[in-house]
């Protein structure tokens, strides 16, 4: 599903992101991404989802070469890949219903599709209830919710869940991740991104650690190193 072979990220002027990562997740997969501040997690996913571009090596997603991807085909790639941030993002002046809907209409989907996907992505979530509510009237794990039901309206081979309870406490966390767990059951493949030692031990997934850009441990049923 997702392959780095030999991918660097140098910054300007000379600061290495990631040094030579070579790396596989399989259709299907739960994997953590874990290491310290400042180890390349973030641009790894940014890397998948083709925020940032390589400056060595190559991306394969779904069996396509994003290496040299246009400007054009991202929109085309994001849709197959659904996206969870720590700080939501979510349109403050937009309902529940608003905000999920939202993703499908810059995407130039039809109302009537609209119309039955965004109730089919909130009861996935648990929100079937909020739909009238502003941003502002949830508490941070709704919200949190709110953006997976986002990120599952073009129905995506991947999850990428960059940090996603990092802003949450400790009841909220654990249903964001039960969440992500079901949405893997479903065949999703899942991506997180994570600086949190509970979370990653109790999963007994997949664990991937990078340390100074470079991966040094990749464990099948893995606990947090560092």
């Amino acid at each position: 599903m997702i392959r780095f072979k030999n991918v660097s990220k140098i910054y300007k002027p000379n600061t290495a992101a990631l040094k030579n990562v070579n790396l596989r997740i399989k259709p299907g997969e739960f994997v953590s991404i874990v290491g310290q501040s400042g180890t390349g997690k973030t641009t790894l996913a940014r890397l998948i989802i083709a925020e940032e571009n390589v400056s060595k090596g190559s991306i394969i997603v779904g069996g396509w070469d994003i290496t040299n991807i246009k400007q054009a085909e991202i929109p085309t790639l994001r849709r197959q890949i659904g996206v969870v941030f720590q700080d939501f993002k979510l349109l403050k002046k937009k309902t529940v219903y608003e905000n999920v809907a939202f993703a499908l209409e810059v995407a130039g989907a039809e109302p009537v599709k609209i119309r039955n996907i965004v109730p089919q992505a909130l009861k996935i979530v648990n929100l079937e209830d909020k739909l009238d509510r502003f941003p502002n009237e949830l508490s941070g794990g709704q919200q949190q919710r709110v953006v997976i039901a986002r990120a599952l309206v073009h129905r995506p081979k991947i999850i990428i869940a960059d940090e996603p309870t990092g802003n949450l406490d400790s009841i909220n966390v654990q249903e964001i991740i039960d969440l992500l767990l079901k949405i893997n059951k479903f065949g999703t493949t899942v991506v997180l991104v994570t600086h949190n030692h509970d979370i990653v031990n109790a999963l007994r997934k997949r664990v991937i650690t990078l340390d100074q850009g470079q991966i040094i441990s990749d464990q099948e049923e893995g606990k947090y190193l560092l």
